[in-house]
């Protein structure tokens, strides 16, 4: 026989995975992760604005009902539609965990999907968090081995391609899928990965949507390999497979470098700021000048060096971007953000309602010019720096470089700001029961079912 493909070995490394397998510190971070996703997804059932619609949409096409729960929703929903939700509510509030050098947010498919699979196969804890691991695991090499600024380039969004991939491993996991039928289920997710940057053009609520039907799609396609279903052969790497098809050079050999050794969970940060990642170092940046926040009229001009693909996100047309419209374009506006958290000394989701359309922060906005840094350029996809100077009109001037944001594994968070974290989001939903809901996603793993991670509202 000959040396096994690239899919056969992501599939047997995920159908293996078991949590004494698992270096105590990556099942710990895999934890925190998920901890700090539920936050997210509580908040965003309420708050936002895309949500309604999501919700309306999964009633009218019948998915409403059934045994799968959603977070801080009273509603029983199918198990695909849960996966959908989920999903979205996660990625909503674009305050979800990221992996830099894949350029993904690995939790909103990867845990929305376990979950799914976990409440339809009754699974304990333990189970869903190997399930979630395997997706990270596998989600966050793919992005790598695509090369993301190349798929980027070809209009792609890499958390929802890659994302349907690592959902299908971690539902397929929960679901206790052998190797073969891991394969199977990524085959299946061949003919069913998307996810499109065209969300930037109008600051669509797409975005959300494609990241949720990742999860969804992950979980449709462990269902399917589980009753037999026969999905493409190679799905990672044939001629006509994700790799070739999605990126014009990608390199196989990332997609199962080091497994079993390297682990890529603990290279997955968290957000301190609600906006696109590669934003959060010049605002780092940006804090660190103004301390506690300054007034508009304070500040001359400030100035922005990204790398090439953060212009592209957050910056260009310039013009556009310094009027955003609602709260998709206020995330991906490097100006907007920076000149919110250059008057506050930080940037929380409530600010996008409170600065969105302000006057005062669209005139400083103006006076924002973000410009491509051949430094932050070559180091990245591996990290996501920024530079900033701030000219004051007191004539002083300062400026400050950072390589590695907040949040990232090298400045992860302490216990307590995450917590922290959690309860800023959940206590305005579930009030004190998020303490206590905290704790339990903290030990996941001992939990023998899933029933009491879905807190309803206060």
């Amino acid at each position: 026989m000959g040396t096994p493909g690239i899919t056969a070995r992501v599939c047997e490394f995920a159908s293996s995975l078991k949590m004494e397998d698992v270096p105590g510190p990556v099942g710990e971070r895999a934890c925190l992760l998920i901890a700090d996703s539920v936050g997210v997804a509580i908040r965003a059932r309420h708050e936002a604005e895309s949500t309604p619609a999501l919700l309306a949409a999964v009633k009218r096409l019948g998915m409403e009902k059934g045994e799968a729960a959603v977070f801080a929703d009273s509603k029983g929903y199918t198990f695909p539609a849960a996966a959908l939700v989920n999903g979205a509510l996660i990625h909503s509030l674009d305050f979800d965990d990221t992996h830099i050098a894949a350029t993904v947010h690995p939790s909103a498919p990867v845990l929305a999907a376990a979950l799914a699979g976990g409440q339809m196969a009754q699974a304990r804890g333990e189970q869903v968090l190997a399930g979630v691991i395997a997706g990270y695991e596998v989600m966050c090499r793919l992005g790598r081995a695509l090369k993301p600024a190349d798929h980027y380039d070809r209009g792609f969004h890499p958390t929802a391609t890659t994302g349907a991939f690592g959902a299908a491993i971690s539902a397929g996991r929960t679901l206790g899928l052998d190797a073969h039928q891991l394969e199977m289920a990524l085959g299946i997710c061949l003919s069913q990965a998307a996810g499109s940057m065209q969300f930037l053009v109008n600051s669509a609520w797409t975005k959300r949507f494609q990241v949720g039907n990742a999860a969804m799609a992950g979980v449709i396609a462990a269902s399917l390999a589980a009753e037999g279903f026969v999905g493409a052969a190679d799905a990672i790497e044939g001629d006509c497979g994700f790799l070739k098809s999605y990126a014009p050079n990608p390199d196989a050999d990332l997609a199962v470098h080091a497994l079993h050794a390297h682990w890529e969970t603990l290279e997955i940060g968290v957000k301190p700021y609600p906006s696109c990642r590669f934003s959060h170092a010049a605002i780092d940046g940006i804090v660190d000048i103004v301390g506690a926040g300054v007034p508009e009229s304070a500040i001359d001009r400030i100035a922005i060096g990204l790398p090439r693909k953060g212009m592209d996100l957050t910056a260009l047309p310039q013009a556009y971007r310094r009027k955003p419209q609602g709260v998709v374009g206020g995330q991906f506006s490097m100006h907007f953000t920076a000149a919110v958290a250059a008057q506050t000394g930080n940037l929380t989701w409530d600010d996008y309602a409170r600065y969105l359309g302000d006057s005062t922060t669209l005139a400083l906005a103006e006076r924002i010019d973000v410009r491509e840094d051949s430094q932050m350029d070559a180091i990245y996809p591996e990290r996501m720096g920024g530079t900033v100077t701030v000219k004051f009109r007191d004539g002083s001037c300062q400026t400050r470089c950072v390589e590695i944001p907040r949040g990232e594994p090298e400045n992860f968070p302490e216990i307590a700001q995450h917590q922290a974290k959690f309860l800023s989001l959940t206590e305005p939903v579930i009030g004190d029961a998020g303490g206590q809901l905290h704790q339990r996603l903290m030990s996941l793993d001992k939990l023998a079912s899933l029933d009491s991670l879905f807190v309803h509202t206060a």
